[in-house]
Order: structure tokens, then C-alpha cells, then sequence
């Protein structure tokens, strides 16, 4: 491979250049996760693509991102999608930022603000550390959040209430594609459930 070759992993923000951090194994688990669940109805229902890791993502506003996990809907694949160099030049559907020390800050504000500036309908952000995932969506152009979603472990749901159990949410709704679920153990956990 000639150094020419050798692909940087970088966003560009604001016009400025961002390198992007190397994944962990709790991040790959989870983008890993995230495809095995959502990727695979997204491609059995022929629902459009998704997308972990390093797919550049080229906004209409000039910023680039090199989103954690992405869903794009088969209409927009078909208009944005460069497949020979795996680009995107458009808006995807639906994004997910995975916590990692280095951007949390950025997933939290400037990502968030320029997702929801280009009109990415639903932005999951998702902390390993807590195991818990925000969902935002778009409405009328501003996200609201539309859940806080956490893990609780087998020992954990012990040492609550069953009327405290009855009001945890275990499954995760997927908004953009209407109805779908994914059950927050199965993003977190080494095995499905």
C-alpha cells in the first residue's frame, strides 16, 4: 500500500480537523451490536443501509463526521450514497455517537447541533460507561429528547420494587423505522437475548 493510500480517520467541524479516536473493544462491541440488531432488520425489510465506523458522512453544510453507527432510508441511499468510495454527500436518517473520553464533549454539543441543523431525524447517544442510550428526534426542527434509556443488570433489578420495575423501559423504540425495537440489553451485552 503507498502512503497515498492510507486512509486518515477525521471530521471536519466547523472547518476545522478533528482527528477521530481509535475505538475500544466496548465501542466495537456496541457499533458491532447496533448493526446486528438494526442493521439486520434494516436489510431483511429492504428498509435501506446502515453503516458503523468510519463511512464519511459529508453534510450539506460543509462539516464532515465519521458517525458511530448510521442509518440511511433506501430513498435517500439511492440519491447520496457513493458506494464506490463509501461516502455519504447528504443527510442520514438516523445517527448514533458512542461516549469515548475524547468526544463526548463534541457528541454532546457541536455534533448534536449540527445533526440537528442538517435534519437528522433521530440521534442516539449512547454511554458505554453508564450503558444508557438518549434518544433525540426531530420536531420542527429542534431535538426533543424522546427517552433515556438504561441497563439494568439482573442483580440491580433485584434491589428494586416490582412498581419500580414496571416503569423501566428494556426495549429501545426505533422511530424512523415505525415500531421497531431493540431491547437495550442486546446493545450492551455479548450475547443477544
Amino acid at each position: 500500500m503507498l502512503a497515498n493510500d492510507i486512509r486518515d480517520d477525521y471530521e471536519i467541524i466547523g472547518g476545522e480537523k478533528f482527528m477521530a479516536a481509535s475505538p475500544d473493544m466496548g465501542h466495537s462491541t456496541i457499533v458491532s451490536n447496533l448493526i446486528a440488531t438494526i442493521g439486520a432488520y434494516v436489510k431483511i425489510n429492504k428498509l435501506g443501509i446502515c453503516f458503523g465506523d468510519h463511512m464519511d458522512v459529508h453534510f450539506p453544510d460543509g462539516n464532515l463526521f465519521q458517525p458511530d453507527f448510521i442509518f440511511v432510508s433506501s430513498a435517500k441511499a439511492e440519491l447520496f450514497l457513493d458506494k464506490r468510495r463509501m461516502t455519504l454527500h447528504g443527510v442520514p436518517d438516523m445517527v448514533a455517537e458512542i461516549f469515548s473520553k475524547s468526544t463526548m464533549k463534541r457528541d454532546l454539543g457541536i455534533k448534536k447541533d449540527i445533526y440537528e441543523r442538517n435534519g437528522v431525524k433521530e440521534y442516539w447517544i449512547i454511554d458505554p460507561w453508564r450503558e444508557t442510550v438518549d434518544v433525540y428526534l426531530l420536531r420542527d426542527g429542534k431535538y426533543e429528547l424522546g427517552g433515556h434509556y438504561e441497563n439494568w443488570s439482573d442483580d440491580e433489578l433485584l434491589t428494586i420494587t416490582e412498581e419500580e420495575r414496571a416503569e423501566i423501559q428494556f426495549e429501545i423504540p426505533v422511530n424512523v423505522l415505525d415500531g421497531f425495537t431493540v431491547k437495550i440489553r442486546n446493545i450492551f451485552g455479548w450475547y443477544f437475548e
